[in-house]
């Protein structure tokens, strides 16, 4: 993942240029489709922030400004946000839409795709 960057707070930066290599990963990845405009998303993103330090080694966090990065969100018709996708190897296998989710539940989502 040579064109992914780690955001200051753990999550990994992703964009449409490097989202098909990043869900590539041999770890599940949650992949959050946010902007800045979105209070949801702003709520969701310390919860994120503090996953993404807490599980390094077993699950990647990502984020994808879907303002900056639009061809992404059409591809997989994301239409409301925050939309968190959890992807593995390549394949999308759960779909969280809203931000009403706590840490721990974002954690079972994730472990519940490990392995």
């Amino acid at each position: 993942m040579n064109m992914v960057s780690k955001l200051s707070h753990g999550a990994i930066e992703i964009t449409d240029t490097n989202f098909a290599e990043t869900i590539q990963s041999d770890l599940p990845i949650l992949v959050d489709f946010w902007a800045a405009w979105c209070g949801p998303c702003r709520a969701l993103a310390p919860i994120i922030d503090a996953l993404a330090q807490e599980t390094t080694g077993q699950f990647l966090l990502g984020k994808i400004d879907v303002d900056k990065n639009p061809g992404m969100s059409m591809k997989y018709g994301v239409r409301s946000i925050p939309t968190l996708i959890i992807f593995k190897n390549g394949q999308e296998v759960e779909r969280l839409v809203g931000g009403q989710y706590t840490k721990e539940t974002l954690k079972e989502k994730l472990a519940a795709h490990a392995g």
